[in-house]
């Protein structure tokens, strides 16, 4: 893992999470090219009827948008508006020739179709010059910050490349190197740890990471991904290996001479989990419906026994590192909020009242669990979430235990009925929780459920 937690004691105050900027349409070039469109067909006398003049612009923006062309996509700048050349001729071509088809009436002379698209495609190449130029001269004098993210040796390279070619736009302000390498000679921070990746971006507003690993979305990964694209800041690969090796950089788009691509932690997630998304809803919403007498005794039993305050808070980790509230019954009053956040089990407690160690026995304070779940911090099957103390040190001494975090947590999982519960082996609870993730299907989470229901009253409690 490039950067990993530090101790709880040293991170930064809680940066809020703000949604990571996508590939944006660009709406500039496609009125462009709309408006090429419609001067094309006046340059070559086509008459063209409202509707076939819409269904002729539409055409040439889905074919244009199909190939990429409104998407120059941020720091990945297009080598130039000439590299565009052929690919805007054969779409005008396509777009004219489909009309022509279909268009009633006597058909267009060649010549006309060829003034079109000559006039449709120099349109469309003058407004991408002039669009391309401004940008390259406004990110000239208002350069983005970056972090660089990977081994040293190429860290510092795509580093001192950028710093050489200020025109390019962007300003790296540090590096996140593995913990243990050396790196001779920086010209910007190193950073070691999420907390202090966390406190460039802060300070620097950084809008921009470059991976120069070609393993920069795999698993080992997965929590930095998610963190940096939660705190906003778009995930972009350098392609810093040998020449002709860039055999899946993206096409035409380059960076300071590195071939450079578009990273989204989501490359960690399968479309299958929409459907993990439903069976929770499905099954949550009435099982909440269901448990509501069940919860009110629970509450009026606690409160009896234990005080007011019968629903416990508490800050856990959840998918791609972020934080969320997790809700629960109280079983025992901590002394304070550092036992809440730093004490690992209060199984044996002696403080824990008749009534709490009934609820944990049974597993009924966790029901509340269920409203976390329909909020979707948590999903009804995933690994454990734990507190953000332990998950810093369990992340240090357990190489697998971040890749857990790859997956919606849950109020059960694998690990669990399996026994992983309570003081049990942190790593052989990760190496179920990863296998899980790696084999997940929507049959595997109704395979958990069911034993979780055959095993819901246990003999020792968590």
């Amino acid at each position: 893992m490039v950067a990993t937690p530090g101790r709880a004691s040293a991170a930064p105050p809680p940066m809020p999470l703000r949604r990571a900027p996508r590939p944006r349409t660009d709406t500039v070039l496609m009125a462009a090219d709309s408006c090429a469109v419609l001067l094309g067909a006046a340059a070559g006398g086509a008459g063209l009827p409202r509707p076939a003049a819409a269904a002729l612009v539409l055409c040439v923006l889905v074919l244009n948008g199909h190939a990429g062309l409104y998407r120059p996509g941020g720091i990945a700048v297009a080598r130039g508006v000439l590299d565009e050349v052929p690919a805007l001729v054969f779409r005008a071509a396509v777009a004219w020739c489909v009309l022509a088809a279909v268009r009633p009436g006597p058909a267009l002379a060649l010549s006309a179709l060829a003034a079109s698209c000559g006039v449709q495609t120099a349109v469309s190449v003058a407004a991408r010059a002039g669009a391309y130029g401004v940008r390259r001269r406004r990110a000239a004098r208002s350069p983005r910050s970056a972090l660089v993210v990977g081994p040293a040796t190429a860290a510092l390279r795509v580093t001192a490349a950028l710093g050489r070619r200020p025109q390019v736009g962007i300003r790296p302000v540090g590096m996140v190197v593995p913990v243990l390498q050396p790196v001779p000679e920086p010209t910007v921070p190193v950073l070691r740890t999420i907390e202090e990746v966390q406190r460039a971006v802060i300070q620097n507003s950084v809008r921009d990471v470059l991976f120069t690993d070609a393993d920069a979305a795999d698993q080992s990964h997965s929590v930095l991904l998610g963190q940096l694209e939660g705190w906003g800041c778009a995930l972009w690969y350098v392609d810093t290996r040998a020449p002709g090796a860039a055999a899946d950089a993206t096409a035409g788009a380059e960076l300071a001479g590195f071939p450079v691509r578009r990273v989204q932690a989501a490359d960690v997630r399968r479309p299958g989990f929409a459907v993990k998304r439903a069976l929770d809803l499905c099954v949550a919403l009435p099982a909440l419906l269901l448990a509501a007498p069940v919860l009110a005794v629970c509450a009026v039993l606690l409160r009896a026994s234990d005080g007011p305050g019968v629903v416990f808070r508490q800050e856990r980790v959840g998918r791609d590192g972020r934080p969320f509230t997790l809700c629960k019954f109280r079983t025992l009053r901590p002394a304070d909020a550092h036992e809440a956040a730093t004490r690992w089990s209060v199984a044996d407690d002696e403080r824990m009242s008749r009534t709490g160690r009934v609820m944990r026995l049974t597993s009924l304070d966790e029901l509340l669990n269920l409203w976390n779940v329909v909020r979707g911090d948590m999903s009804l099957v995933g690994p454990r979430p734990e507190r953000p103390y332990f998950v810093a040190q369990f992340g240090q001494s357990h190489p697998g235990y971040p890749a857990r975090h790859r997956m919606p947590v849950g109020i059960t999982g694998l690990a669990q009925v399996e026994g992983l519960r309570g003081d049990t082996s942190i790593e052989d609870r990760a190496r179920y929780d990863n296998y899980y993730i790696d084999h997940w299907s929507p049959w595997q989470d109704v395979c958990v459920l069911l034993r979780t229901a055959a095993s819901l009253v246990r003999p020792t409690g968590s």
